[in-house]
């Protein structure tokens, strides 16, 4: 490659991409060589000179022949500019050269340092100018990264290191939709502000965390998708939702995401027409990126990538144009039509391309043409659902069209087709309750332009005229409407400031109930209490349809034991003309009887082979059925009181008792006090109690011999903290108390016991009972005896003729059922008399005593160990050293 060419690719292009802006290190400038030993970056002022090793004359002919090559470069119209000036700042620069030549580089190496000086502080600004574009957001745009490049005079690619030294990013702004891809997309957005969701992925899968709306739609919460799926979701979840204003708005948004538009384009314009809304409130680019990611809930990337896109699509436009842009995205056409006539902005020629500011000015006039004919035609509209059409149609074209917003408001909609009121005297069927309510139901207004609402009104004695006229109700349902006087209902369809004539149902009178009406049947009579309302005169009551002595507030009256008597309370009023009116009344039954006679003794015992099961044994009252129940303390009630079952059944626990001979048989289940009730007609007589203590036995006791100790274990018994623990050792009784820690630090209980004794025990669980300490049944176990035979073996006589000696011995004399010697080959003694050969055997061997037998002719190492086949004789064996035969 020619000098030419490396000069144009190492110098003349870079300096054309940074603007026509000559490099100021003449060193690379002029293309000087570097010095054999400052390396690629002359030394710092005050170390070695920048030309050490450089002489004049060839200072001279390089600077001659980079002029050379400027010359043949000026040719090409692109270095034309930039060779120009570098001509022009040469001939600032001859003297340095003329002194080099003449030997006096000292005025050049000073130029040279100068030189990188002002190289790293034009640097340093275009950081600053790039640092300030990219703002709190650390993104530019490329072409900003030029421009600042240009203006700077610094390559474009050192620009791009600084901006990745500097952590910002350069890329192309995304592309944000202009125009919605919904035509009624103002309404959507309404109606997503009235039910309170920040957009429309937040109205079809609620808080799923940051979501992301550039390069396809995604949620950081959870794997859903923008899909007509999930559409369809969303309609069946509000279809399942009673109807009312919420319901409507949500079928606006509904209707939207099952247009033809694309639901993540939908989403989109949604999210960016949000943004904008801020930008034309004067956010700065922090309030933005906040609003996007705490407000939107947009992820942390994409809103800083939106607010880029956004800033810089709407950045500083300047003129007409841009006024009128900002107000036709923000939806004042009005004004921009008003600033484009106020302007004297003329009408787009047809030839021709026109300014942007005359096509902005024709569409701002030709949509409030199209609007003032919407409004001129809804003026003249007899119908209010069709003018209400129009007005809407209008308002969307031109937001802010005078008047129009006005009008709309005050279209009444069609009145309701009709109006029931049906009276409810006990309130919602609750006889007791004595609350009278009023329940409306009306048809829905025909007029479906709008949000249609319903103004509900009571009125004494006449119709409502207008909506202000009676009191106002809240809903369907007149929870205290006046009493024994004419009332009349109307319901006023609404529409903004629009009021239908009303639809009116009346009149209607209340008359409640007697309210809390209770009889109390007793021995041979039977007590009537109830509330009278007040506008009531009296009360009357009937018994099987005869008439009852009553008062304002309730009866007493003697009737036959053992028989339902049924009554009828009915209230009467007096209405205008003073005559009597009576209601339907309130039923109820009463049983009277004779009060339940008390179990005065009772004696309970514990069935022996059943612990859980108890045998309760009394005299039969004379009046009423017996009844256990168990309390956890002493009853609250003096024995023989005649309390009300429904407190007995409070206090206490119910048994399920069993007839049994003299009384009942029960299981408690627990301790506590056993209470005898008996029970008739409501009323319960206390009789005799007994304080049950539940200890059961413990189960699966296992006690085995282990050494010199026996080892006692079971299943604790529950809600059981203690046991006794009763043995008998070779005669001899003992007895201690066992706690459930101990047990379980333990693992069991361990008793000392001597080997060859006998041990007979039971354990039983224990309590305190009245201040006394109580046992439960016992089980028992029990351990045998077991004699314990300790042998030896020796061996003697000469190596030809040796024989084996087996003594044993014991404490007391026995005789062993069967003995055997066994030996095994090898270094692992027998566990077991098939572990090995059996050399000798024996039967009925008496102990003290001794066998022989001739040692076996077996190579070494050997074993030799006795194993004896008997129940009651446990075997000790001698020393290893005794029973390992080494050579």
């Amino acid at each position: 490659m020619s000098f030419d060419d490396d000069y144009r690719r190492d110098v003349l292009e870079p300096a054309r991409a940074a603007g026509d802006q000559p490099p100021e290190d003449l060193r690379a400038r002029y293309a000087l060589p570097d010095p054999p030993s400052s390396g690629p970056h002359p030394p710092p002022p005050g170390g070695r000179a920048p030309l050490d090793g450089l002489t004049g004359p060839a200072v001279a002919a390089r600077v001659k022949q980079v002029r050379q090559c400027w010359r043949r470069a000026r040719g090409q119209l692109k270095y034309r500019k930039l060779i120009d000036r570098l001509e022009a700042e040469h001939r600032e620069l001859a003297p340095l050269f003329s002194a080099a030549e003449r030997g006096d580089l000292r005025p050049l190496e000073q130029r040279l340092r100068a030189g990188r000086e002002r190289t790293e502080r034009r640097r340093g600004q275009a950081r600053a100018r790039l640092a300030d574009a990219a703002g709190t957001l650390r993104m530019a745009a490329p072409a900003e990264l030029e421009g600042i490049a240009r203006a700077a005079g610094v390559t474009r690619a050192e620009l791009a290191e600084l901006a990745a030294a500097d952590g910002i990013e350069i890329r192309e702004p995304d592309p944000l939709p202009s125009t919605a891809p919904y035509p009624a997309y103002r309404k959507v957005r309404e109606s997503l502000d009235v039910l309170g969701k920040r957009h429309l992925a937040d109205f079809l899968f609620g808080p799923v965390g940051a979501i992301r709306v550039l390069d396809g739609f995604a949620a950081a919460g959870g794997d859903v998708a923008l899909d007509r799926g999930a559409v369809a979701a969303a309609g069946a979840e509000w279809a399942r939702r009673s109807r009312d204003t919420s319901t409507t708005h949500a079928d606006t948004v509904l209707a939207a995401l099952r247009s033809d538009a694309d639901p993540h384009a939908l989403l989109l314009f949604d999210v960016v027409d949000r943004l904008r809304e801020r930008l034309r409130q004067r956010a700065s680019e922090r309030a933005l990126l906040r609003h996007a990611v705490e407000d939107l809930g947009v992820e942390q990337g994409d809103a800083r990538r939106l607010v880029f896109a956004l800033v810089r699509e709407t950045g500083p436009g300047g003129g007409p144009a841009g006024r009128l842009r900002g107000l036709l995205d923000a939806g004042d056409v009005f004004a921009a039509a008003e600033l484009a006539d106020a302007a004297k902005i003329p009408h787009p020629s047809p030839h021709g391309e026109a300014p942007e500011e005359e096509v902005l000015a024709a569409e701002a006039r030709h949509r409030l043409d199209t609007a003032l004919r919407l409004r001129e035609t809804a003026a003249a509209e007899p119908d209010p659902d069709r003018a209400f059409r129009l007005l809407a149609d209008a308002l969307r074209l031109v937001r802010d069209l005078p008047g129009a917003a006005r009008h709309q408001e005050r279209l009444p909609p069609r009145p309701v087709p009709s109006l029931h009121a049906d009276v409810d005297p006990a309130g919602a069927g609750d006889a007791s309750a004595g609350r009278a309510t009023v329940r409306l139901s009306w048809e829905t207004s025909p007029s479906t332009a709008g949000e249609i609402g319903y103004h509900v009104v009571r009125r004494v004695g006449r119709a409502p005229r207008d909506a202000r006229d009676g009191q106002v109700i809240a809903g369907a349902l007149d929870e205290r409407p006046p009493v024994n006087v004419p009332l009349y209902y109307g319901v006023f369809a609404v529409r903004g400031e629009g009021v239908a004539a009303p639809a009116v149902a009346g009149p209607v009178v209340v008359r409640p109930e007697p309210g809390d009406v209770e009889l109390v049947a007793g021995d041979g009579e039977v007590t009537g209490r109830w509330r009278c309302p007040a506008e009531a005169a009296r009360v009357v009551v009937l018994r099987d349809g005869r008439p009852v002595p009553a008062g304002r507030d309730g009866f007493r009256e003697r009737v036959p034991n053992g028989r339902t008597h049924h009554y009828l309370v009915r209230a009467v009023y007096l209405d205008e003309g003073g005559r009597e009116l009576v209601t339907d009344g309130v039923r109820a039954s009463a049983t009277p009887g004779a009060p339940p006679e008390p179990v005065y003794e009772l004696d309970a015992e514990t069935d022996a082979s059943d612990p859980g099961l108890v045998r309760v044994r009394f005299e039969p009252p004379g009046n009423g059925t017996v009844e256990l129940v168990l309390s956890d303390g002493p009853p609250p009630w003096p024995r023989s009181a005649i309390v009300p079952l429904e407190e007995v059944r409070r206090e206490t626990r119910r048994l399920a008792c069993a007839p049994a001979p003299g009384g009942l048989e029960v299981r408690p289940g627990s301790s506590g006090w056993l209470l005898a009730v008996s029970v008739a007609e409501g009323a319960a007589a206390i009789g005799a109690y007994h304080r049950h203590v539940n200890l059961p036995p413990p189960r699966r006791l296992v006690a085995e011999r282990r050494g010199a100790y026996v080892h006692v274990g079971f299943d604790w018994p529950a809600d059981v903290t203690e046991v006794d623990l009763e043995y008998l050792v070779a005669g001899e009784p003992r007895a201690e108390t066992v706690t459930r820690a101990s047990y379980d630090t333990q693992g069991g209980i361990r008793l000392a016991v001597p080997e060859d004794a006998p041990v007979e025990l039971s354990v039983s669980a224990a309590g305190t009972a009245g201040g006394a300490r109580v046992t439960g049944p016992p089980v028992t176990a029990e351990v045998a005896a077991r004699a314990i035979v300790r042998y030896d073996v020796l061996r003697s006589g000469p190596p030809w003729r040796r024989s084996l000696t087996i003594r044993l011995t014991s404490s007391r004399p026995l005789r062993v059922a069967r003995l055997s010697l066994v030996l095994r080959a090898g270094r692992v003694m027998p566990h077991r008399p098939g572990d090995g050969d059996t050399v000798g055997a024996w039967e009925q061997v008496p102990v003290p005593g001794e066998l022989s037998l001739a040692a076996p002719d077996a190579s070494a190492p050997y074993w030799l160990r006795c194993f004896a086949d008997d129940a009651g004789v446990e075997l000790s064996d001698p020393p290893v050293r005794r029973l390992q035969v080494a050579r």
